[in-house]
């Protein structure tokens, strides 16, 4: 869509003026409104394919003209019909038979060859507009995958805006080729306004068997199309499927931070952009070979047509039939079974449209907040020592006043392992968004060795993390694409992954899975894939992170699932691998914290207690409180 193009409001408040100004000018924004999303539509299916659009453009014109086209050969047809009766009256059609029937034979054939190619129109403008969905649709779902892999997390958050998102993302079927159709549909009835559709009437008991057996093959084909269309789309549901997972993964609300912070945005736009063309493909073919018999077998029912055709003029001349019979049949029935019925059911689909439009448009014109403070944005440097430091920070979710987190004063330096202690709701995944940068604070600033992090280019930020949160991703791939996830900036090494499972704990069961690393999970897509139990899941996720060279390591809770053993083995690998960076943990066992180099105490979002768990303990405060209470239950056990 053009750069430069504006849209009007969503919805445009009711006129406040009263009587015949107020009524104009509601009148007024109605139609700027309605012109406006017809042209976004317009510019959707240009984006899509130019080619599509002039041929329905094309499609419409001739359309249009059709109709008056057909008029004037029955016009003239219906001249030379009263002609060779009134020849017939003074004797002299027997004279020179050839000669006088020669003009009407023509136009009868012109007739026949204006039916036929009437049908083709519609046949190739029903094919055109079958492939043309498909294409836009593609096209809609890639224009919504793009933009929400670079919403900030707050525009989730709000419930109206994921409203928006949601109804754009499953009304991204034919709702805009729908609404193009029929607004062409209606320039073409505006058009054709003089234009006849020829329908013959019961002049003969055989007229209704003849059109019934000529459209019977139509029908037969239809069917038959219809019923391989199904087994297609049956035979294919797998690449639908892939299709709606990888285009949700990116509208997904529980997933959109570790989608944003690992950078798969591109790989799963990659993978659906797969999965289409092998869908595509096979479709096309059958909605081609659809409308090439369609049209050998709208030869039969044009030839009946025109056999009916000549059966009314053989009634007019030879049965004393008056002419106004024959104009009766070729004109007074398009008034009711095309304009009413265009103009109603296009207007009913534009109108149902334009609440799709508004959700996309709405969606596409969502603003970014996360976004660099400075012109030239600051790359943090990797490999160094870091320090990171919160200074009153406060922070309350879009849309509430209530503050999650409330004057944090906190710093992490590299080579500190420092766990983040507290009850649900405390505010400790919070205080990870903060620092991650999917969200900025409300008061406050967080600094990165002595800048503030809203200076730093956010994708570089994002790069230096190396981070699991407590609803990590299950990706319905290969066990070994799960754990490359962590980072796809640099070429999948395979040892490096291997290394990374073992350093999880994660080797062992992934060697007994059927095939190994490329065993796919979950049986979303493939029949033999593998459903892993919770802790095995956790494992991966754990792999994630170690696979990742990053400068800052987080776990938000990632043990949750595992017994205390193995929590415990992950604890110990996690340290190692931690030396020399800021390493951050968050877990309700405490068991966690007990060789910490500082233990963050929060409750109701302010840090209460700060210290080793040598001092907590030695002061009596809420951390004494909350490990002996812990420690007095598994005693219990």
């Amino acid at each position: 869509m053009p750069r430069d193009f504006k849209h009007p409001p969503m919805r445009s408040a009711p006129p406040r003026e009263k009587g015949i100004r107020g009524l104009l000018r509601h009148l007024k924004n109605t139609v700027v409104g309605f012109t406006s999303r017809l042209f976004y539509i317009i510019s959707l299916v240009w984006e899509a394919s130019p080619f599509v659009l002039i041929f329905m453009a094309l499609f419409c014109i001739l359309d249009g003209l059709l109709p008056v086209v057909g008029a004037y050969i029955s016009k003239e047809l219906l001249n030379g019909i009263a002609d060779l009766i009134g020849a017939e009256s003074a004797g002299s059609i027997k004279a020179n038979i050839f000669g006088t029937l020669r003009p009407v034979l023509f136009l009868l054939l012109m007739e026949f060859i204006y039916l036929f190619f009437k049908r083709v129109l519609q046949w190739a403008n029903s094919g055109v507009t079958a492939v043309a969905g498909e294409l836009v649709v593609n096209h809609i779902k890639l224009k919504i995958a793009n933009k929400a892999k670079t919403v900030d997390m707050c525009s989730f958050d709000n419930p109206a805006f994921y409203e928006k998102l949601e109804n754009a993302n499953r009304e991204a079927g034919m709702r805009p080729i729908g609404i193009l159709a029929a607004t062409f549909n209606v320039i073409s009835a505006v058009i054709s306004v003089a234009s006849f559709i020829v329908v013959l009437a019961t002049l003969s008991p055989w007229a209704p068997v003849i059109i019934i057996a000529a459209a019977l093959p139509g029908a037969i084909v239809n069917y038959f199309y219809r019923h391989k269309n199904f087994r297609y789309m049956r035979h294919h549901s797998k690449d639908r499927r892939e299709m709606n997972y990888y285009s949700e993964m990116m509208v997904n609300k529980d997933l959109v931070k570790e989608v944003k912070i690992l950078g798969l945005g591109d790989t799963f736009v990659e993978k659906y952009q797969s999965a289409f063309k092998r869908y595509f493909k096979g479709l096309k073919n059958l909605i081609l070979r659809e409308n090439v018999l369609r049209i050998v077998v709208s030869l039969l029912a044009t030839g009946a047509n025109c056999f009916l055709f000549a059966y009314v003029a053989y009634d007019v001349i030879f049965s004393n039939g008056m002419i106004g019979d024959y104009s009766l049949y070729t004109g007074a029935l398009s008034s009711v079974t095309t304009y009413v019925t265009t103009l109603v059911t296009a207007t009913a689909t534009i109108y149902e449209g334009t609440l799709f439009i508004d959700n996309m448009i709405e969606f596409m014109k969502e603003k970014n907040t996360v976004v660099s403070i400075l012109p030239e944005p600051l790359k943090p440097e990797r490999g160094k020592a870091h320090v990171i430091e919160f200074r009153g920070v406060s922070f309350s979710y879009p849309g509430t006043d209530r503050k999650v987190l409330d004057g944090i004063n906190l710093t992490l330096k590299s080579g500190e392992r420092a766990v983040l202690v507290g009850l649900n709701g405390a505010g400790k995944t919070t205080l990870i968004k903060l620092l991650t940068r999917l969200y900025d604070p409300t008061e406050g600033a967080i600094y990165l060795d002595g800048r503030d992090i809203r200076e730093y280019d956010p994708t570089a930020l994002y790069d230096m993390f190396g981070i699991i949160f407590q609803d990590f991703g299950k990706y319905a791939v290969t066990v070994a694409e799960n754990i490359s996830f962590g980072d796809i900036t640099k070429p999948r090494d395979e040892e490096k992954i291997r290394a990374a499972a073992i350093s999880a704990d994660s080797d062992a069961f992934i060697s007994e899975l059927p095939r190994g690393y490329d065993t796919p999970l979950t049986r979303m897509f493939e029949e033999n894939g593998i459903e892993l139990s919770g802790g095995q899941w956790q494992k991966l996720s754990v792999a994630r992170a170690f696979y990742k060279d990053s400068d800052v390591l987080i776990l938000d809770e990632p043990t949750a699932a595992l017994d205390a053993l193995a929590e415990q083995a992950i604890f110990n690998q996690f340290a190692r691998l931690a030396e020399g960076k800021i390493s951050i943990f968050v877990s309700h066992r405490l068991s966690s914290a007990v060789t910490a180099d500082k233990i963050v105490v929060l409750k109701g979002g302010k840090i209460v207690e700060l210290g080793t768990h040598k001092e907590l303990m030695a002061s009596g405060g809420e951390y004494s409180l909350l490990f002996s209470t812990q420690a007095h239950r598994y005693t219990e056990q």
